[in-house]
Parts: C-alpha cells; structure tokens; sequence
C-alpha cells in the first residue's frame, strides 16, 4: 500500500462518504432549466467532481510520499505539533473557526453588503497581518471584487439584512449597481 498509513484511509474515507451524499442529494434539486443544458445540479455535482479528483490526487500523494514533511513549500515546517496548552494558541485557533459562524449568524439581520469588509478584515488581523493600512487596502480590493463578481457578472441575490441602518446601506449598494449597469 505504499506509503498509506490507517489515517490516510479514514480521512480519504470520509471525504469520499461527504462527496456520495452531496452527489445523492443533487437528485433531490434537479430541475430542467430552459436556458442551462445540465440543469439546476450542472454545477453542483461539477463541484462535487472537482472535489473527488481533489481527494484521489491527495490519496495518491500520501500513497507516493506519505505524510513526510514538505520541503520548500510556503508554511511548511519542521517545528512539530501546535502546543495547545498555551491560551493565546487555543483562544486564536477558536476565533479563527468561530467568527465564520457569528459572519453566517449575522448574515439575517445586518447582511452581507455591511458585513464582509469587517469579516475580511477580522480574519486578516486573526491570521496576523498587523498592518492597518494592508488591512484597509487588501479587504477594499478584495471587497470590489466580491461586489463586482456577484452584483455585476453574475446579477446574484445576496442576503441584505432586515434591521434598519444595514439593510439601508444594502438598498444603497443594489441601487448604485443599477444605476452602473444602466449606464452600460
């Protein structure tokens, strides 16, 4: 089996069960879409796809070379585990994994047009970027983008919160993109 130990299985295992019922749940939604060949799970299970040939190429990496440390690759190491007992360690790890769910949480009532520069930006200052000015600068790009992406090219409905002073700000932002594609 070459370099495959238990680990590799179980995690290859588990991913491949995830990727069956994602797959198994696109029967459920697909619908005929008039101008879409594939229908409403085209791009769905193409996602689910990518995600099996992801897992197959991970599986034949460790069957290659197992689970030895990478040299010459950005953020590898040979420093050992991460030392959990240290709080600043443990309180870091668990506001990285726990502000997705307050953004996701938030989503209802201050929505998303208000909410994604500051939840750039936390995870920027959580990932140890100090700089405030690379802060400010790289989430208003990436913010641009996010707008331009979902509002311009793919004319997507996103989430605009329902409580007053947020969902003003989201009918300010749809209308600025009307007014933009109206110009056009």
């Amino acid at each position: 089996m070459g370099r495959l130990n238990r680990s590799h299985l179980i995690e290859a295992a588990i991913w491949l069960v995830i990727v069956a019922v994602f797959y198994g749940f696109s029967f459920d939604f697909n619908q005929p879409i008039e101008i879409y060949i594939f229908g409403a799970a085209g791009w769905p299970r193409v996602v689910v796809g990518l995600l099996f040939i992801a897992i197959m190429g991970n599986l034949y990496y460790q069957y290659k070379n197992g689970s030895d440390a990478q040299s010459g690759i950005i953020g590898s190491s040979d420093e050992g585990a991460t030392d959990f007992s240290d709080r600043a360690t443990l309180f870091k790890m668990l506001a990285v994994l726990g502000v997705p769910f307050i953004f996701a949480w938030l989503l209802k009532p201050v929505g998303i047009y208000f909410s994604a520069p500051f939840f750039i930006a936390i995870i920027m200052w959580l990932f140890g970027e100090r700089r405030w000015k690379a802060i400010v600068i790289v989430t208003a790009v990436i913010y641009v983008i996010f707008l331009g992406l979902f509002l311009v090219i793919l004319n997507a409905p996103l989430p605009q919160g329902n409580t007053s002073p947020f969902y003003d700000f989201s009918a300010w932002i749809l209308t600025m993109n009307t007014k933009l594609q109206g110009l056009w």
